[in-house]
């Protein structure tokens, strides 16, 4: 019976050594941990006393309203912009009861090719597909190119063999389509 136990306490005892020993191991290879340690104290940007703290719901002053940023977009300037109807341009065809219209909608310098902007993008104004043809199908495809004869093309290059000139001497002979 003293045997069993001492097999059971060897076996438990090396069972607890290969534990140390893989514990061992494990911190032996394992670095510090970069989030634990700190080298350095972090930045830190200095006051700046000139600057006030924002009052409790107070208007951001960087920030734009949306209705005002919309406005911007699609008129391309300040709508908040009051005052009389602008002079007429010396192109200008509108009458003044439309100029006053667009002024009070504050679209008087709404952008002129925007017609043609939406067309070409809704499909009704085809674009030229020679360009975009020359981009996907680059190898050019001249119908007029010429074609060598060959058997005229050999009795000329057999010639200039025969004279000890080099075969780049003379035209090359093409067939007429």
């Amino acid at each position: 019976m003293s045997n069993v136990i001492a097999k059971h306490f060897l076996a438990l005892l090396a069972g607890a050594v290969m534990c140390g020993c893989v514990l061992i191991d494990d911190t032996r290879n394992s670095g510090p941990d970069e989030f634990g340690v700190v080298s350095r104290a972090p930045l830190a940007q200095p006051p700046d006393f000139s600057l006030r703290p924002p009052r409790a719901g107070a208007k951001r002053p960087n920030e734009v309203e949306t209705r005002e940023e919309a406005r911007r977009r699609l008129f391309g300037r300040s709508a908040s912009r009051k005052g009389g109807v602008p002079e007429r341009g010396a192109n200008d065809p509108r009458s003044d009861g439309e100029r006053a219209l667009l002024h009070k909608a504050d679209a008087l310098d709404a952008d002129p090719s925007v017609r043609e902007a939406v067309a070409r993008e809704s499909g009704v104004i085809q674009e030229d597909k020679s360009f975009v043809d020359s981009l996907v199908f680059w190898k050019p495809s001249n119908k007029n190119e010429a074609i060598v004869d060959p058997a005229s093309e050999a009795k000329r290059l057999r010639r200039n063999e025969a004279l000890g000139k080099l075969p780049t001497d003379g035209s090359t002979i093409t067939k007429k389509n």
